[in-house]
């Protein structure tokens, strides 16, 4: 039986378009494991352990849903391997999705990605910098939020107009910021081991499991979901990697390989340096007005407690300048999506013009700016991890899905990678997430609900859009 035509001509994307313009192939494999790594980490493992510590009320129980969340990480990297590998063009989870499902749903990851899966993690990457960089001036309230945002308005224009520029400097730039992060990582992870050692007795207060500890537990790991969102980073840049076809599979399983083994050591500090009573009282404090997020800088209450303010201060302030590797790279990958609809036609065609010289996304780079600061003003640091989540989740959910579709659409796509234990590994992503999705709804509808309504909104949207490939 002959498979169904794809509903893809090679011209509705931009790395095989020959009439406009081409974003070169530039990028090795190091760059792409830099770009999967500092997706990866960054605001969630800095700050959601401590929401997490504070729902299960274990450390015990939130190492173990570390864990869980890492072998779930890893599912969705393999299956996404021989996607990437497969069909290695600019523009990530919106490829496989117009090609296994067709332009609508294509749009509406694109539209789903530009504002939960970028604009939404910029924001807070950003907020989450800015609140790490300025913690040392003990501001409070009202002051503290204007000065965080300002700041983090200030970080977000400076990473776009560096992508713009070119991508050498882009090159650079990761690189060294990338290498600064898990450079930090490493030397909390080090000496937080050094100095909790004598605190195991934290990692050993597990409790029963109720039918609503459980349920907690399923909630607990959306922020947990969201920290490890990511692994796909390095395919929204294929066609803008040499040898996309060997290099994305390695660059995906290496940075998600690394990224599993740095959120697990970060978070056994957390556990050494804080009980969960620690942090169930920083919450419950009386005179606590910021609820869950008293405990967003975890990273910052967990050195105090093992360093004290002489080291801890310094090192807030560098674990929010590593953080900015996350805000840069959002900033690099968010337009490439914005890029890639304008070139099939479900954008406004100015999104797919390339700055001269530099051939860089720059009017998309705009559009990111735009939501990606509309966000950070207009919501609270809890509200923008479960937003991104749920859309995340979603879509997730149909692009891996797509190795199915593929598999029997379009056999004779050329696959260098094969997802290994296929299919039950994506089957085990797949029934996964759909939990944490249902878990999410059932915990925080209304933020869930609002994250729905702004995914449906595409739809009117894609019809109004000419849908004229550029």
């Amino acid at each position: 039986m002959k498979p169904p035509e794809s509903p893809i001509a090679d011209d509705d994307f931009a790395d095989s378009s020959a009439s406009s313009p081409k974003m070169p192939a530039e990028f090795g494999l190091w760059m792409a494991v830099f770009v999967v790594v500092a997706s990866m980490v960054g605001t969630g493992v800095l700050t959601t352990s401590g929401y997490t510590m504070y729902l299960v009320g274990s450390n015990q129980w939130m190492l173990g849903l570390w864990l869980i969340g890492g072998l779930i990480a890893i599912c969705g990297a393999l299956t996404l391997a021989e996607l990437s590998a497969a069909l290695p063009k600019t523009g990530g989870d919106y490829v496989y999705l117009f090609e296994a499902y067709g332009p609508l749903a294509a749009f509406l990851s694109g539209w789903v990605s530009y504002l939960m899966g970028f604009a939404c993690p910029s924001a807070s990457a950003a907020y989450a910098a800015a609140k790490y960089v300025l913690a040392p001036m003990r501001l409070t309230d009202d002051r503290a939020m204007l000065a965080e945002r300002g700041l983090a308005t200030l970080a977000v224009l400076i990473f776009a107009a560096i992508h713009v520029s070119g991508r050498r400097r882009t090159t650079m730039v990761q690189g060294w910021i990338t290498g600064l992060k898990v450079g930090v990582l490493v030397v909390l992870i080090v000496a937080g081991l050094a100095a909790g050692w004598r605190n195991t007795a934290n990692l050993s207060d597990s409790r029963p499991i109720t039918v609503d500890l459980a349920t907690t537990m399923l909630f607990s790991l959306v922020f947990i979901y969201y920290a490890y969102t990511g692994w796909n980073g390095a395919s929204y840049l294929a066609g803008e990697i040499r040898d996309p076809q060997r290099v994305l599979p390695k660059a995906i399983l290496i940075g998600t390989g690394l990224v599993v083994l740095l959120y697990l050591a970060v978070n056994t500090v957390y556990a050494l340096a804080l009980s969960a009573a620690d942090v169930k009282a920083i919450v419950d404090d009386p005179a606590n007005k910021q609820g869950l997020d008293a405990v967003a800088k975890i990273a910052d209450i967990a050195s105090r407690k093992l360093f004290g303010d002489r080291w801890s201060d310094p090192l807030s302030v560098a674990i929010g300048l590593m953080m900015l590797s996350s805000l840069s790279v959002y900033m690099l990958l968010g337009p490439r999506v914005i890029y890639a609809m304008a070139k099939a036609g479900q954008f406004p065609a100015v999104a797919a013009k390339l700055t001269p010289g530099a051939e860089t996304p720059a009017v998309a780079t705009f559009f990111q700016i735009v939501a990606t600061l509309t966000l950070l003003w207009t919501n609270s640091f809890e509200k923008l991890f479960i937003y991104a989540s749920v859309g995340l989740s979603l879509f997730s959910l149909l692009s891996m899905s797509a190795i199915f579709v593929l598999r029997w659409k379009r056999p004779d796509l050329d696959r260098p990678f094969r997802t290994p234990g296929y299919p039950v590994t994506p089957a085990v992503y797949l029934l996964l997430t759909g939990v944490l999705l249902v878990a999410a709804f059932i915990n925080s509808w209304e933020t869930s609900t609002i994250a729905l309504f702004s995914m449906l909104v595409g739809i009117p949207i894609y019809y109004l859009m000419p849908r004229k490939p550029v």
